[in-house]
């Protein structure tokens, strides 16, 4: 399993604000493992920290808006799809302003300024959404749509249209996220010019130029209507012979397509976990992208701990004859067939339910039905195996249970079923005790969970 990131040292970017025009500054600092990413506005006294999750977006014309209380900041999504595509799980981000700076309208600057200090590694894992089957979410005009689809890694793609001749229909793709600084990171951020007019009315653009957004002209104005639009914003009008992108050349012919990617990638960065699956974006925009953000949101609150993905023909970590190595039960009371996954705190392992084993003869002979007691006993002999793989001789120790506690058993197992187990140290080991959550879980759905203590006994 991979660690959870944080960087090296903090950095600092300073620029204008595409919304007010003010010149602020951002610094990026490193925090603790399970921090997460937390904004701080640094020019207010009390209250000034906004985690940033999608249940805390509260806007999202023309960016993305969050805010917990009275505190707001905006046009975050360039810096957090930095954040995501390097890996920065935890971080405290603190700005002087109600918005980051825009800079050049793209990841790229975010990206360099990581890379400048340098990320490191912590000794928490990483907790990923993991995608178990296709989702799909439409905006309420039916415009646009996200879909994700089950995959081992993340990968995106985004497709746009507008009714312009100069910006038509795109598509933009993202196999890995290695390629994110090359391929998306660059792209900038665009505005028709005829949008720019009703925009500066509404307050929304009043640090916008050319040098941090491409303009794009594709209909058709007098000199005169540009240098009225253009002094608005307090910037001199270029000279325009024909449509076309004011401030070109692109980097990439599908550029405004790559930034609708980089804006995803920013908005769904709200989830608060890296993702293990494939977004297709149809028509995307802020609106769209943080109201899946949200409902992703609202699943990993419902249900915190995801059943693991194991591909059916995976290599076991563990066989069998390697389990008996560690465990001191037999036949009929060893209940782990084979583990799949071991990490410093973790371990992933599978009972495969058989109509054969001795408890269906009773339990019960019309209705087999697996004991509950032995869903817990299955995930006590998981945490055994996580416990006594990390000691020199294992065979020189046994683990016996002390408490067990907040006991649900939400789902029956019945023959045929394969049980996986996901047993976690809830808090590294003391005096020899261990403290344990587990979940068993059949066709993505908990079965039980319990909570445990154990004693690491050295054997006489």
């Amino acid at each position: 399993m991979a660690k959870q990131l944080t960087l090296k040292a903090p950095f600092t970017l300073e620029g204008k604000g595409l919304h007010t025009g003010l010149n602020v500054v951002l610094t990026v600092k490193p925090a603790a493992e399970n921090t997460g990413r937390v904004v701080r506005r640094v020019d207010l006294e009390i209250d000034n920290e906004i985690p940033a999750l999608a249940e805390n977006v509260i806007a999202t014309e023309r960016g993305t808006v969050l805010a917990k209380g009275d505190v707001k900041v905006s046009t975050i999504e360039h810096c957090m799809a930095a954040l995501y595509a390097v890996g920065v799980d935890n971080c405290v981000l603190e700005v002087n302003a109600p918005e980051f700076p825009i800079l050049d309208g793209s990841a790229k600057p975010f990206i360099e300024a990581i890379n400048s200090v340098g990320v490191e590694e912590q000794s928490a894992e990483k907790e990923y959404y993991e995608v178990t089957s296709k989702k799909v979410f439409t905006s309420e005009d039916g415009k646009s749509s996200i879909t994700i689809l089950p995959d081992t890694e993340f990968s995106a793609q985004a497709m746009v249209s507008y009714d312009s001749c100069v910006l038509g229909n795109q598509y933009a793709i993202l196999d890995s996220m290695k390629d994110f600084e090359a391929e998306v990171a660059g792209c900038r951020t665009f505005v028709f010019v005829r949008e720019i007019a009703q925009l500066v009315e509404a307050g929304l653009i009043k640090g916008g130029d050319l040098n941090n957004a491409l303009v794009i002209y594709d209909q058709e104005a007098e000199q005169g209507q540009l240098e009225k639009i253009a002094a608005l914003l307090g910037q001199t009008a270029p000279q325009v012979s024909e449509l076309g992108y004011l401030n070109g050349p692109l980097q990439f012919d599908n550029e405004p397509a790559r930034h609708k990617l980089l804006d995803v990638i920013g908005d769904l960065a709200l989830i608060g976990r890296p993702i293990k699956g494939r977004v297709i974006a149809v028509c995307p925009g802020h609106g769209v992208n943080t109201a899946f953000a949200k409902q992703i949101r609202k699943e990993i609150r419902k249900q915190e701990v995801f059943a693991p993905v194991i591909a059916i023909d995976a290599k076991p970590v563990l066989d069998i004859n390697q389990i008996k190595e560690l465990l001191p039960h037999r036949y009929p009371f060893l209940l782990v067939d084979k583990v799949m996954e071991v990490g410093d705190n973790h371990i992933v392992a599978i009972k495969n339910a058989t109509f054969n084993e001795m408890h269906f003869i009773g339990h019960f002979p019309d209705e087999p039905v697996m004991p509950g007691v032995l869903h817990v006993e299955a995930m006590a002999q998981c945490a055994g195996i996580l416990v006594l793989s990390q000691v020199e001789d294992p065979k020189a120790y046994s683990t016996y249970f002390l408490k067990i506690d907040g006991v649900k058993f939400r789902n029956k197992v019945v023959p045929g079923d394969t049980i996986v187990m996901k047993v976690m140290l809830t808090s590294p080991i003391r005096r020899g005790l261990a403290t344990i959550k587990g979940y068993c879980f059949v066709n993505g759905k908990i079965t039980t969970e319990a909570e445990m203590t154990a004693q690491i006994v050295k054997n006489k």
